[in-house]
């Protein structure tokens, strides 16, 4: 089943403004935010961030509110898809889907051996 994008975008953008701590993390940053979760990457990368950590303080700084409902064992865009009910176009066919963190252990195992 092929996704509705667009869709998809409005619907995290509008979650991300709901959320958002002022009105240029809800006109700026919520829509870029948004479009960039449709990328098949993980987000704070595809954001440009240099770690999960400073992603969080990112998120923490533009969506208070939904930073402080965050899990800390979920990652940002499976807690963001999560949150409206779907799954990002990068999950849709991973085998870590439901529990996201395999991508991660693969991730670790790849830099160890290229190390």
């Amino acid at each position: 089943m092929k996704m509705d994008l667009k869709k998809l975008e409005k619907e995290v953008c509008d979650l991300l403004q709901t959320h958002s701590a002022n009105s240029y993390a809800r006109d700026v940053i919520a829509p870029w935010v948004a479009h960039k979760s449709l990328a098949m990457g993980h987000l704070y990368s595809d954001l440009g961030i240099e770690s999960r950590t400073e992603m969080g303080r990112f998120m923490q700084r533009n969506f208070p509110t939904l930073a402080q409902n965050k899990p800390k064992d979920k990652l940002w865009k499976k807690f963001i898809y999560d949150e409206i009910g779907k799954i990002a176009p990068a999950c849709e066919n991973c085998s870590y889907n439901i529990s996201c963190f395999g991508c991660i252990t693969d991730e670790i195992n790849a830099v160890k051996h290229t190390a």
